[in-house]
């Protein structure tokens, strides 16, 4: 990898990249040779390290960026998404997304838990946002995600969600009768709590 192609990739929007992102962004066509021009760089802080496979500008990467990027696909998503509307009221240091296995990981010193969903679901882009480097679910198909995985979950606060969004996403999940009936129960006490 030439000094021109580092520069290509630290010019880039992207904060963190994969060995994949790095060899198409290179002109290097021997991925050993590659991977050793990558070691370099990491070695004078061009580059910095996350772990096997994927790197960074610098220690100050996007970690939604890299959740996503970890399981390919997947989207950032439960008590991530629904802490930060103020669904919930529960602080976790961990990052969760949803993709098409079940793992939890700890990268450079990140948790990140990974909750298996139905293929059908994970790829239906309904309440699901692009921003540019990672996929971000809405409140409502985060809330409607965690229905979903969760029998008996408690929200602490149902205000922020858009009910017509919830039920406009609601059909992705398929004919689920308890998801239905759990979101009419949310949804008649969320009405019942309005002035």
């Amino acid at each position: 990898m030439e000094k021109m192609d580092i520069l290509k990739i630290l010019r880039s929007d992207k904060t963190v990249f994969s060995f994949k992102d790095i060899f198409l962004a290179s002109e290097e066509k021997d991925p050993a040779l590659l991977r050793r021009k990558i070691n370099y760089y990491v070695k004078i802080r061009e580059l910095y390290h996350i772990r096997k496979g994927f790197y960074a500008k610098d220690s100050n990467y996007a970690r939604f960026e890299l959740a996503g990027k970890i399981y390919t696909p997947s989207y950032i998503s439960l008590e991530t998404v629904l802490g930060a509307a103020g669904v919930t009221f529960q602080y976790y240091g961990q990052i969760f997304a949803v993709s098409y296995l079940t793992r939890e990981i700890i990268v450079d010193g990140q948790k990140y838990s990974y909750k298996k969903i139905k293929d059908s679901i994970l790829t239906d882009t309904s309440g699901i946002g692009n921003k540019k480097n990672y996929f971000i679910a809405s409140p409502e198909r985060a809330f409607l995600d965690i229905i979903y995985l969760n029998k008996d979950y408690h929200f602490d606060n149902l205000s922020p969600l858009d009910w017509d969004k919830v039920y406009g996403i609601l059909p992705i999940y398929g004919n689920n009768k308890r998801m239905r009936k759990t979101v009419g129960a949310l949804y008649g006490a969320d009405r019942s709590q309005t002035p």
